[in-house]
């Protein structure tokens, strides 16, 4: 009878350990719809130079591009990638997901190359005294 013993003991771990892996699967992740709280500060201005874009990541744990496109210019943009959800990077002249080399536009996240096929959602900010601060 130690057999059968034995694999019922293997039996229930298994299904006890596909029931963690579902509610894992389940837990709450960031998603490129995720927008940071308004008032938020991201950066100091002088962090940027106008054509250049900084990916910083909020308290609440939000990352979010900002873009300088002028001298009191600001536009930013969920960090997060439309193809599978992976950080993007600020690269010279676009913003990079280096997981499966998505590409976006600086100036309105646009998808420049693929696999992704949506543009990267816009985060509402503005300039207040001298920071990129949220909506």
């Amino acid at each position: 009878m130690s057999g059968c013993f034995a694999r019922r003991q293997v039996l229930l771990a298994t299904g006890a350990g596909a029931g963690v892996l579902a509610l894992a699967a389940c837990a709450e992740e960031s998603s490129p719809t995720d927008e940071p709280q308004p008032g938020v500060v991201l950066l100091s201005l002088n962090e940027l130079e106008v054509g250049q874009a900084q990916v910083t990541t909020t308290d609440d744990g939000v990352a979010v591009a900002v873009v300088r496109t002028g001298e009191d210019e600001v536009r930013a943009f969920s960090a997060i990638c439309t193809h599978q959800g992976c950080e993007v990077r600020a690269e010279e002249s676009d913003l990079y997901c280096p997981c499966h080399g998505s590409r976006f536009e600086f100036a309105d996240g646009a998808v420049i190359d693929g696999p992704a096929e949506d543009p990267l959602p816009e985060v509402s900010v503005k300039i207040q005294q001298g920071n990129v601060v949220t909506r």
